[in-house]
């Protein structure tokens, strides 16, 4: 029996440690392509974003900054007809719009479709994931036209509203994944405690579907801050232009000849708010992705959403 114990007792000590340096020399082993291939990909995109941001102080020929490294570009920038601070409140209030009428709408749309049963829910559904099909460029004279009969050509909430419809298929698809994601005895505890559905919704579930709605209003918010083809065809009037607009008519504003400097200086201010919002944001950003992928992967087999 002494025999036994001491082997029962002396065997953990021991087991054989190689494996365990050979797992952590495959992981070193392996590791090295993955980081590789990462630094490679952050050298591809971050390189044009340094070498614009530092173009844009430093001397060039036929630029606003000739003489050594300053802010000349930025000057000629701010200049420009009605002025970049405009053209910033102009992208601002567009960008902050249809930030709010996407997340209501999709909210409310993706609320409804996770929770209620309706007649033709899921065609419906799928018809407002159709709009994705459709491309961009060819809606936007029809668009033209019935803004122009309801008197909101040439204006910011018409450009407002034009971003929205086109933000609501990806908008309303998250916003029910991120609602199915959540049970629904949360919602079945609140109206026991005596809420209705809408306390249900305002109490219990929106501060459960917070990554959704971040990740919903960051990509509203970056597409409408960067749209260039809406603004184009909707707005005539410079002193409504967005900061898209006014930089593209800047950059040949004299005899066809490119201001690049001018140019570069405003593509930084372009990428300045987007590259804060999104490291302020990331956390949300990345966890309302995978919150609803992991949902997805789970509910593939089990939610028909085809079955109309």
């Amino acid at each position: 029996m002494s025999q036994t114990l001491t082997r029962t007792i002396v065997a953990p000590n021991h087991q054989p440690t190689a494996p365990r340096y050979r797992s952590k020399a495959a992981r070193v082993v392996f590791g090295i392509p993955y980081w590789v291939f990462t630094t490679a990909l952050a050298v591809i995109f971050l390189y044009p974003l340094i070498w614009t941001g530092v173009s844009s102080v430093s001397p060039m020929a036929g630029t606003s900054q000739t003489d050594g490294w300053g802010f000349g570009n930025y000057a000629a920038l701010g200049e420009y007809q009605a002025g970049i601070w405009v053209y910033l409140g102009n992208s601002l209030f567009v960008s902050v719009l249809t930030v709010a009428l996407t997340l209501f709408i999709s909210l409310l749309g993706g609320y409804a479709f996770a929770r209620f049963s309706f007649p033709g829910k899921n065609a419906l559904f799928l018809l407002t994931l159709a709009i994705l099909m459709v491309p961009y460029a060819t809606l936007l004279i029809p668009l033209y036209v019935i803004l122009n009969s309801v008197g909101l050509q040439n204006s910011l909430v018409g450009v407002a509203l034009v971003i929205t419809m086109f933000q609501l298929p990806f908008s309303m698809f998250m916003m029910r994944i991120s609602f199915e994601s959540i049970p629904r005895e949360m919602d079945e505890a609140a109206m026991v405690d005596g809420c209705s559905s809408w306390g249900a919704l305002w109490r219990v579930l929106l501060p459960a579907v917070k990554p959704g709605l971040v990740t919903v209003g960051l990509f509203a918010f970056l597409t409408a801050w960067n749209d260039f083809m809406a603004p184009l065809i909707l707005i005539n009037d410079t002193n409504r232009m967005t900061l898209p607009l006014a930089v593209a008519n800047l950059r040949g504003q004299v005899q066809g000849v490119v201001d690049y400097g001018a140019t570069e200086a405003g593509v930084v201010v372009l990428a300045l708010p987007c590259i804060l919002l999104f490291l302020i944001l990331q956390r949300h950003y990345v966890r309302g992705f995978m919150s609803c992928l992991l949902y997805t992967s789970d509910a593939a087999d089990d939610t028909p959403w085809v079955d109309l």
